[in-house]
């Protein structure tokens, strides 16, 4: 059964990093649950931000929210113990950037950080099953990963719906995140296809009110 809680999780790629903090801040005010936090390494994406030093800045600056970090490396497992270090909540990792995707799984969670494992669009989900004991969170890139802005990749919704399936199966609880050009006009289909958390963003951070934008995305998901 999906999560009966809805989060909303607007990704710091799209925040203006010359005042990170306050953009943090004032989404939280505006009523987002949890942040995104996405690291590339221009290697595994063709993209470079931040790393473990930035979040570690975040917390001691008091930003105390949950941490939803999204290693986008390659190799991933070296970075693990830099992050759990540095406070994440959540870290989350794609299957083809370990050579051991259950030993990764399982060293991020005896750090005391939940797990996530990420598809992107041309993986298969069908891989859940093999570690679905070890996976606290499961993301499905409605883009290809490595760039904010990109459109929508309805293909997801499919993916969505057999990862809601396979969850379903699972004796302990796991959220459903989806990532990759959601906004107020198709959340409720993420929705709908089984998804509870939902990363937003140049749809948020591009907008001039982040209140109202956020309260229109909770509006449409009401409706599912």
């Amino acid at each position: 059964m999906k999560a009966a809680e809805n989060w909303i999780a607007p990704s710091i790629l799209s925040a203006d990093f010359s005042r990170l903090g306050e953009e943090i801040h004032d989404v939280l005010d505006a009523g987002a649950d949890i942040i995104h936090f996405d690291v590339m390494d221009n290697h595994y994406v063709p993209n470079l931000t931040i790393g473990p030093l930035v979040l570690k800045s975040l917390r001691k600056a008091g930003i105390d929210c949950t941490m939803d970090v999204h290693l986008m490396v390659k190799p991933v497992d070296r970075l693990i113990g830099d992050f759990i270090d540095a406070d994440a909540d959540i870290i989350s990792v794609h299957p083809e950037a370990t050579e051991h995707l259950h030993r990764t799984l399982s060293v991020i969670r005896e750090g005391g950080a939940k797990a996530g494992l990420v598809f992107n669009p041309a993986t298969p989900v069908t891989l859940l099953a093999e570690v679905l004991e070890l996976v606290d969170l499961v993301l499905i890139m409605s883009v290809n990963p490595g760039f904010g802005g990109q459109a929508f990749i309805p293909s997801a919704l499919n993916k969505v719906a057999q990862a809601r399936k396979l969850i379903d199966t699972a004796d302990q609880p796991i959220r459903l995140e989806i990532d990759g050009g959601i906004k107020a006009d198709n959340i409720a289909e993420a929705a709908a296809a089984g998804a509870d958390t939902f990363v937003a963003g140049s749809a948020i951070f591009g907008s001039s009110d982040y209140a109202a934008t956020i309260a229109a995305m909770r509006s449409a998901l009401a409706s599912t």
